[in-house]
């Protein structure tokens, strides 16, 4: 039995004994054929010479090229500099020239001169507390009015003091102190943009949001909701915050049995949530009888209540 078997898959016939030889030629010879690849390839050959000059004439080339480059760059520079310069100088407020005298000049006055609010505010503020200009030289003390906007106005400058004021500059033996900036008190309610420009760390831009914030509201009725405004740093807010006071308390109100939702919904404190919460306990339960009624909503905490109540009237 063994030997059948042996004879039936170990015994080949000469054409398969031929065709195992061939693969095994081919086999060995590409196993062997690695090892003779040397005697093949050429190792190439470099002449150290050559590439050493071709290298030093490439950096001669890149150091004219970089100095080249170096000084495109420092003429874009300078042009952009000088571009830059005129953009901003171009900027500054030009205004109308016309003789003035800054001891008596209206804030209408620097206004038409071309100067900037909070200067104009600053230079009020100084007259206000007993300053004078003695000389031409002294406008140049203003916190807030550049160099350039100093020579364009002495020019036009023309000083009548009085008698007493002579003589008591005459005889002045204290040196010059540059007045501090306080700006007088403000009434948020009724403040316009300069007031609030005057304002320390309070600029154009801050002044429209605090006037438009309050616009939307109907009024302030506490100082703190200043400290709201969408913008302001409360490190700002801190800092003026004793500088303002409220005298008119008169606030514009929403009647609760009337306005309809996109009327309270444009409220700051109120939006759609709020609006649509109370037309809907309306409309359910009738007109309010009075707006302590809208404790009555789930939706409306006693925070909210205490904090939008002074806006609303229930008529």
């Amino acid at each position: 039995m063994w030997k059948q078997f042996i004879s039936d898959y170990l015994s080949f016939s000469k054409k398969e004994r031929n065709g195992i030889l061939a693969l095994l030629s081919l086999i060995v010879f590409f196993i062997v054929l690695p090892f003779f690849f040397p005697y093949f390839i050429k190792e190439k050959t470099y002449d150290h010479l050559t590439f050493k000059k071709a290298m030093d004439s490439l950096k001669i080339q890149t150091d004219s090229t970089a100095g080249f480059e170096n000084r495109n760059n420092d003429k874009r520079s300078y042009q952009n500099n000088k571009s830059t310069y005129s953009h901003q100088y171009n900027n500054q407020p030009k205004g109308e020239l016309f003789y003035f005298d800054p001891n008596t000049a209206s804030p209408a006055d620097w206004k038409k001169l071309g100067l900037r609010d909070k200067t104009i505010a600053t230079i009020q503020n100084y007259l206000v507390k007993g300053g004078k200009f003695y000389k031409k030289e002294d406008i140049g003390k203003i916190w807030g009015l550049h160099e350039d906007e100093v020579q364009r106005l002495m020019p036009y400058i023309q000083i009548h003091l009085a008698t007493n004021d002579r003589i008591e500059k005459q005889y002045e033996k204290t040196a010059y102190i540059k007045p501090a900036y306080t700006p007088a008190i403000v009434d948020i309610n009724i403040a316009d943009t300069a007031s609030f420009i005057a304002l320390p760390g309070i600029g154009n831009k801050l002044s429209l949001r605090i006037i438009n914030f309050r616009d939307k509201l109907g009024g302030f009725y506490k100082v703190e909701q200043i400290g709201e405004t969408y913008g302001l740093p409360d490190s700002t807010f801190q800092k003026i915050k004793d500088m303002l006071t409220i005298k008119n308390t008169e606030l514009r109100k929403i009647n609760i049995n009337t306005a309809s939702v996109d009327e309270m919904k444009s409220h700051p404190y109120l939006r759609y949530a709020l609006a649509n919460a109370i037309v809907k306990y309306r409309t359910q339960h009738g007109n309010f009888t009075a707006v302590t009624d809208l404790k009555k909503i789930m939706l409306i905490s006693e925070e909210v209540y205490n904090r939008v109540s002074p806006y609303l009237m229930a008529n």
